[in-house]
């Protein structure tokens, strides 16, 4: 079992559809695949999982959560962070989650 708790990662930021406003990054299927693995026992309530992540030079804990539909987690991203970072929909960005357990 790999047991690999940071992973480097570029995505494509989305925009929930609908009210909320919500904005996400899919962590890539390969990483799902091995998060899933390596952390089955960790998750928390709705399958979720505690996460540290960086994006720039800002840091902040938060969950991942799965996606049934695209077999990936899904890494919410807050207002406050897309502004201090200054990147929105559409953007793609480098990060790095850290799993916490």
């Amino acid at each position: 079992m790999n047991s690999k708790k940071e992973y480097k990662i570029k995505a494509n930021v989305w925009l929930y559809p609908g009210l909320t406003g919500w904005h996400f990054v899919n962590i890539p299927k390969k990483e799902s695949r091995e998060i899933r693995a390596a952390f089955r026992g960790a998750s928390r309530g709705f399958g979720s999982l505690p996460v540290m992540v960086t994006i720039g030079k800002t840091s902040w804990k938060t969950s991942i959560f799965p996606d049934k539909k695209s077999e990936t987690y899904l890494l919410p991203l807050k207002a406050c962070i897309r502004k201090k970072e200054r990147f929105g929909h559409g953007d793609s960005v480098s990060f790095s989650i850290k799993i916490r357990n």
